[in-house]
């Protein structure tokens, strides 16, 4: 895979045992990931912006 392939990356947020983090894809397409424990969350733009107005309801 060359360089220009690779997706850039970005940690949003990170504990012991929970990630969250952001991928700028090489179609131009933005992704958030959230990696807790042993399962990982794969979200598109709008999904996280709709996940993100679900927690902030919670808080």
């Amino acid at each position: 895979m060359t360089k220009q392939m690779e997706p850039k990356t970005e940690t949003l947020a990170e504990t012991d045992n929970y990630l969250a983090w952001k991928a700028e894809e090489p179609d131009g397409e933005t992704t958030y990931h959230l990696e807790l424990n042993n399962v990982t969350l794969h979200f598109f733009k709008e999904e996280w912006e709709e996940f993100i107005e679900l927690m902030r309801m919670l808080l």
